[in-house]
């Protein structure tokens, strides 16, 4: 998995990469085929806003959260992410796999 973190109107902090890191890094949990994620984090007065696009095999994944303190930001992006991943990966599954017939006694 390859995180590329991008900040606009903001310095990324070594302790704010290694927060960003441990959050999203726990995706991976959920589900093994993450690719790449492309993290960007953003200042607009007083809001602060996180938003990531996840590469998956097969598809792509979009969220954003926006709170008053870049963390909460993170853990809600987080959140959202983990939702998310959950939800295709269940979609990939098959549910509706066909009963193997039970040979019957006489």
């Amino acid at each position: 998995m390859q995180l590329t973190l991008t900040g606009h109107h903001i310095e990324i902090s070594p302790a704010l990469r290694d927060y960003v890191d441990a959050k999203l890094g726990r995706l991976v949990r959920h589900f093994d085929n993450v690719t790449d994620i492309h993290c960007v984090l953003t200042v607009e007065k007083l809001k602060h806003k996180a938003e990531a696009t996840i590469h998956l095999s097969g598809g792509t994944i979009f969220a954003d959260a926006a709170e008053a303190d870049m963390y909460a930001a993170v853990d809600g992006l987080a959140d959202k992410l983990s939702r998310q991943v959950t939800k295709y990966k269940e979609k990939l599954t098959d549910h509706h796999a066909r009963e193997v017939e039970k040979p019957r006694f006489r």
